[in-house]
């Protein structure tokens, strides 16, 4: 029986898609390129970064009234491009047994695309087959040959920079020419390097040459993070959403928070999307001849857990139970050093583009180490623009290095001297970060609290996650490869070597801080222990499919969002397929 206080849309669309991001704005730029009809779903606002109105880039720290510090509508600083955080008011969520996860949102067009750093790695051949190879964790049901074609279409129609290198699961892709390395960068090559650990150039998704008439190319500003206005760095919002509205067959709807999908008792087939308005807190209902969930991984697992009818009281697509389980972060540990050789530099223009212009690549074999997984470094440094909190504890230098004289200072310093100190060591600091794979544990879920419900009535999520050993010991590897690093450059760590005692152990970042979340509505074969076939389709539910990172089984050595658009691009060749046959 319909329910009198839900107000319906008068169409009955092709497609329904929940969520903008990297798997939902694909989805819709496919089937819209395709002619289907498509809603597409957005709890946030619009945004667009060549709009005026949105533009931060170019923009001063004093600009900024707080000088471009955080706040809790912008977590990334003041100018950065993503809206929303850790904390979102009005949509609390919880964890239980002790444990912690963070869970970063950002509600707008193009969703957390908005935030990342634009690294855009592919998976490869190892990663797709992890069980196999280890014992522990998921094999995937699809192998690097299936998703390499997709891989393909993704660089030529997004673009990615990079250098070929032919490491055997480091898949090279069609790469843009790349930036060429920073006067840092190339100093932790040389001291990487002598030391048996690669550097090569980075692979992020910005464009130094173009690739059609809408987007331009980078202008190196460094401000990849506050949205490019040249739409010269990929984020749905800009590249995929707005060119998808713009065929004419996208109604994008924004502030539309989705609460459940909605399904037909006799059929089970999913009939549409019911969603609260934001500003009205009507609740209203969109039908479609399919939907797709693309609204991050804990989102699409919530909204399903959401779905339950008498059918399917478990919620949807989850007669397996495996619904919010096997939820996945990436590992993250870091550290920073102070390279002597680089003070007192002489000043000019190194901005490059946003981000790391070389990366290392996991280099190692897992079966001769105590972890079963690999990670990344990815490393910052140079003469950026100063902006809020510059050489914050800069005073505590006088401890490590001599001054002009030669002679050690006594910490602290005001006026010509501390003038001096700010100008004697800018961009002579470095740091790194490792960025791992977990194994994948069905302990570590999230789950419906039973307790809370958002400001528009919807139940919220309860997390429990906790890191393993595993993680643990492959954090420590990170910290002694750093300090190998530090010290082959002739760098000096800063602050003391993070032990098993420190954050979750040598360093190791809490779960969801990395925000790399997949893995909560599993793909495989088996309906009994997956959600989801091979091409993210509901085992029970034939016109539902998942295009983020949520069918995942595992994480991979690399960050995930090249992936997500692989698979979503994968996905909906599928779908228009299946509709062609008039199989769904």
């Amino acid at each position: 029986m319909d329910n009198p206080q839900l107000k319906k849309a008068p169409l009955v669309y092709d497609v329904a898609i929940v969520g903008s991001g990297a798997g939902g704005g694909m989805a819709a730029y496919m089937l819209a390129k395709a002619g289907a009809k498509v809603v597409l779903l957005e709890a946030g606002g619009y945004y667009d970064p060549a709009d005026p109105k949105y533009i931060t880039q170019m923009k001063w720290p004093w600009e900024s009234p707080r000088r471009g510090a955080a706040t809790e509508f912008r977590s990334g600083g003041d100018f950065d491009a993503a809206w929303g955080g850790w904390a979102i008011d009005g949509e609390p969520y919880s964890s239980k047994d002790g444990t912690e996860f963070h869970w970063f949102r950002s509600r707008m067009l193009g969703g957390r695309t908005n935030h990342w750093g634009r690294i855009s790695l592919r998976f490869g051949p190892d990663d797709f087959r992890r069980k196999s190879m280890t014992g522990v964790g998921e094999d995937w049901p699809i192998g690097y040959d299936d998703i390499k074609p997709f891989y393909d279409r993704v660089d030529k129609l997004i673009g990615v920079f990079g250098s070929v290198e032919n490491f055997p699961n480091e898949p090279d892709g069609i790469f843009l020419p790349p930036p060429k390395p920073r006067l840092h960068e190339l100093m932790i090559r040389k001291g990487a390097t002598s030391i048996g650990i690669p550097v090569i150039p980075s692979r992020l998704s910005i464009l130094t040459k173009p690739v059609n008439n809408e987007r331009g190319q980078c202008f190196y500003c460094r401000q990849c993070n506050r949205g490019c206005q040249a739409y010269a760095d990929f984020s749905s919002s800009s590249v995929l959403c707005i060119p998808a509205v713009k065929t004419g067959n996208v109604t994008l709807i924004n502030g539309a928070m989705a609460r459940e999908v909605l399904t037909d008792p006799q059929t089970g087939l999913a009939t549409g999307v019911s969603y609260v308005d934001t500003r009205t807190l009507q609740e209203i209902t969109v039908r479609a001849k399919a939907v797709m969930l693309g609204a991050s991984a804990c989102e699409s697992a919530r909204i399903l857990l959401n779905s339950k009818s008498s059918r399917f009281p478990n919620g949807l697509a989850n007669s397996s139970g495996v619904v919010g389980k096997y939820l996945n972060d990436s590992t993250g540990a870091s550290r920073s050093a102070f390279v002597p050789a680089l003070m007192d530099r002489k000043r000019y223009n190194e901005d490059g583009v946003g981000g790391m212009h070389v990366f290392t690549p996991w280099w190692l074999d897992n079966s001769k180490l105590d972890f079963p997984r690999g990670y990344h470094i990815e490393y910052g440094g140079g003469m950026g623009m100063p902006g809020y909190g510059f050489g914050g504890g800069i005073e505590a230098m006088h401890r490590l290095v001599p001054g002009r004289d030669g002679k050690m200072k006594q910490p602290g310093g005001y006026g010509a001297g501390f003038k001096d100190d700010q100008r004697r060591f800018y961009g002579a600091y470095i740091s790194m970060s490792g960025r791992g794979e977990p194994v994948p544990l069905e302990s570590n879920y999230c789950e419906i609290d039973p307790d809370k419900v958002d400001k528009y009535g919807i139940p919220v999520l309860r997390f429990r996650y906790k890191w393993s050993d595993y993680e643990v010991k492959q954090a420590k590897h990170m910290q002694d490869t750093f300090e190998e690093i530090i010290h082959a450059m002739g760098g000096i760590a800063l602050g003391p070597k993070p032990g098993p005692d420190d954050a979750h152990g040598y360093g190791l970042a809490a779960p969801g801080r990395i925000i790399h979340e997949v893995g909560t509505v599993r793909m495989g074969n088996d309906p009994k222990t997956s959600a989801l076939n091979k091409y993210q389709q509901a085992h029970e539910v034939k016109n539902l499919f998942v295009v983020d990172a949520a069918p995942f089984p595992s994480q991979g050595d690399k960050n995930v969002t090249w992936t997500i658009l692989a698979s979503a691009m994968r996905t909906s060749e599928y779908f228009i397929e299946q509709v062609k046959q008039k199989s769904l």
